[in-house]
């Protein structure tokens, strides 16, 4: 009989257990202060990455969205390294080998619920669609690239993981939607209503594909496509904010309820936005339980 030991796969998501995440007192206290600094650091990155491309060019065209991934980029370069400093790993939130495909998978993912959810709207006499007409998509690729990539980051790698790593899995979800649905308060046209809205359907959602991968790329497509679709194909407010360029144009008919439509803020805080974006989050989450992700990773002994 062989006496050789055989490792068995690794259980749980890996959220830090070394250096500064390393077990013993008041590790809780280590991984939120850390979980602070970090969200400080890449809330400025995000900051430079809507901002600086707009600067640097006129007009919303592809080279924009070049700069703003580029930046995006080297943002996720900075974590990496930040976080092989600070923990003594390479983050396997961010692993490379299955980015491609998880990617996809979300970005179809995101354009099939925001269109879902459209349908709903318009079936429900609360919206009404006109167009096709011609009209420039890199606005909406540009603000895909940088909500996707950079909020994911910052809401799912940093908070989420971070908290998790303190609190555990139930407390980091509630806080990190929380955190999510408070974020866009300062947008226009916000209502605590919206920011519950966005706290659920989208806050709970995106945290859940994070568990259910151990991984953000997922949570980045479908964050991504949500926007694109939302703000592009179908013409829509984004989060409060309005689409200058869109494929068609989406808008509440007339007497349509606020609490229904979703109002001037958008979609994303009607009633079939939440259901969609609940049972969606419903569905990853009981998955990911399934999977075992909903406890961190057992220390390296």
């Amino acid at each position: 009989m062989s006496l050789t030991r055989v490792s068995s796969p690794a259980v749980g998501l890996d959220v830090g257990s070394r250096r500064f995440l390393h077990p013993g007192p008041l590790r809780w206290l280590r991984a939120l202060g850390w979980a602070v600094a970090l969200f400080l650091v890449f809330g400025l990155a995000i900051a430079v990455v809507q901002l600086w491309p707009g600067m640097l060019f006129r007009g919303e065209g592809p080279a924009q969205a070049v700069v703003t991934l580029a930046l995006c980029t080297a943002a996720y370069g900075l974590y990496a390294g930040l976080t092989r400093l600070a923990e003594g790993r390479w983050p396997s939130e961010l692993a490379l080998r299955p980015a491609a495909a998880e990617l996809l998978g979300g970005l179809a993912i995101g354009a099939v619920m925001l269109s879902v959810v459209v349908g709903l709207l318009v079936v429900l006499g609360l919206y009404q669609v006109s167009g096709p007409r011609a009209a420039s998509p890199w606005g909406m690729i540009t603000v895909g690239v940088s909500s996707g990539l950079m909020e994911e980051l910052v809401v799912r790698a940093i908070v989420l993981r971070l908290l998790m790593r303190a609190f555990g899995a139930w407390p980091a979800l509630a806080l990190s939607a929380a955190l999510f649905g408070a974020l866009h308060l300062t947008n226009p046209h916000a209502t605590p209503v919206a920011a519950v809205a966005i706290a659920v359907e989208a806050g709970l959602m995106l945290a859940a594909f994070y568990l259910l991968t151990g991984r953000i790329w997922m949570s980045v497509g479908v964050h991504a496509a949500w926007n694109f679709t939302q703000g592009w194909v179908w013409g829509a407010r984004v989060s409060g904010f309005p689409v200058r360029d869109s494929f068609y144009l989406s808008v509440p008919r007339p007497g349509a309820p606020d609490w229904l439509s979703g109002g001037a803020f958008g979609p994303e805080a009607s009633v079939p936005a939440m259901a969609v974006g609940t049972a969606t989050a419903i569905v990853v989450l009981a998955w990911a339980w399934r999977k075992g992700n909903f406890r961190a990773r057992a220390d390296a002994a």
